[in-house]
């Protein structure tokens, strides 16, 4: 991919953004936000995430 194409292509991308009505943004962002892991996950993995819920499931008994 040559320069002229990504310069090109980011910018299709910028005006497709920008041409979107201000309450589409904010709704895409909400929707991104909430469709995001729990930050154990994302950074370290399921194996923080099961150590949580086997402690919850002991506090639990």
């Amino acid at each position: 991919m040559s320069v002229n194409d990504y310069v090109k292509f980011m910018t299709q991308e910028i005006v497709q953004y920008m041409d979107k009505p201000k309450d589409d943004r904010k709704k895409q962002r909400q929707q991104k936000k909430q469709e995001r892991q729990p930050f154990a996950v994302r950074w370290f993995g399921v194996l923080p995430y099961a150590l949580i819920m086997m402690r919850r499931r002991q506090k639990n008994k």
